[in-house]
């Protein structure tokens, strides 16, 4: 007979996590943030092509502006890297790679000079703002989990900034873009 494991009832206490188990969930939090590093150094990278693609003053200073928080974004997670003692290092992230081929793919598809361009450009930003969301999220969860306060309290101040830059894209879209797309 296999035994399953069960989770606790809710307000039950949880029993104490064995070496081995804690040693995993470090192993995953270490592999998700050399993922999410990766990520954010390709996104510098995309963000400044979006912006020249953007038909908008005002889309274009977002993607800007998000760069430059980009970038310490990653400067942020080389402290996560350096809190843990360890080297900040990268593995490729197959999600952030296809968001940009498809961010990518609208540029081409789209007229420049049109707010069908600029809505298209922050579809394809806000895929990669939830992404970011769900993946710093994770984190900061998983770092509060392993008793990690410097890294959640980071981590915690780059998810509320993604939040931030997806509100702003949101309202950006729905101040104007979309609906001087529509009549395009």
């Amino acid at each position: 007979m296999t035994q399953t494991k069960t989770a606790p009832a809710k307000g039950a206490t949880r029993s104490k996590r064995t070496t081995q188990e804690e040693g995993a969930l470090m192993e995953l939090f270490v592999n998700s943030l050399k993922d999410i590093n990766w990520a954010e150094k390709q996104l510098v990278k995309a963000l400044k092509k979006m912006a020249k693609a953007a038909t908008t003053e005002e889309l274009e200073k977002a993607f800007e502006d998000h760069m430059t928080q980009t970038e310490g974004h990653v400067e942020r997670l080389t402290q996560v890297f350096e809190s843990l003692g360890k080297r900040p290092t990268s593995k490729k992230c197959e999600a952030m790679e296809g968001l940009i081929k498809e961010a990518e793919e609208l540029i081409e598809e789209t007229e420049e000079g049109t707010e069908v361009r600029d809505a298209a450009l922050i579809a394809a930003a806000q895929k990669v703002e939830h992404y970011e969301i769900a993946s710093y999220g994770t984190l900061r969860t998983l770092s509060a989990t392993l008793g990690l306060k410097d890294a959640e309290r980071l981590l915690q101040q780059t998810l509320d900034e993604e939040k931030e830059t997806d509100q702003l894209l949101s309202e950006i879209a729905e101040g104007y873009v979309n609906e001087a797309a529509a009549s395009e």
